[in-house]
């Protein structure tokens, strides 16, 4: 379209075919986040995620874009409601529950971590990888979140 004069017909017909990709897209991606979400609502009973902030991570992190095309957002919308219709619980952990820092072994909390570092290890002899050790401590807090509902 950058190439098209503003206006013309040949400009018009780009920005059609332009508008029916992005559609083509969005609808893929939609048609992705119901498969997974009913695949999750139908094999669980309660999930666990944690309540990010997108917005903050696009431009905290320079991820841009590619952080709003996962579609996050809608994906709890997804998930939430489906689960809800079958009376299953979703629960969501703070975004500033210390997840990846927390040692999902002994309970200690580190006071920093880098993102390079890709590996968690703790003083008590526990070594994993990072997002998986953070798997693990929001399973282990939406199980004592469970437990007090």
């Amino acid at each position: 379209m950058s190439r098209k004069k503003k206006g013309s017909n040949r400009w018009h017909k780009q920005r059609l075919k332009v508008a029916k990709l992005h559609e083509k897209m969005a609808n893929q991606r939609k048609d992705f986040l119901h498969k997974e979400s009913h695949k999750l609502a139908k094999l669980y009973d309660c999930v666990v995620i944690e309540d990010l902030n997108m917005k903050g991570m696009s431009q905290a992190l320079h991820f841009g874009q590619s952080v709003h095309d996962n579609g996050w957002g809608m994906f709890t919308s997804f998930l939430q409601y489906k689960l809800a219709e079958q009376g299953k619980k979703l629960i969501k952990i703070d975004k500033w529950f210390p997840s990846s820092k927390t040692c999902s072994c002994c309970g200690k909390v580190r006071k920093s971590l880098s993102l390079s570092e890709r590996i968690f290890r703790c003083e008590c002899g526990f070594e994993s990888d990072r997002d998986v050790n953070a798997a693990i401590n929001i399973k282990h807090e939406g199980m004592k979140r469970l437990a007090i509902v």
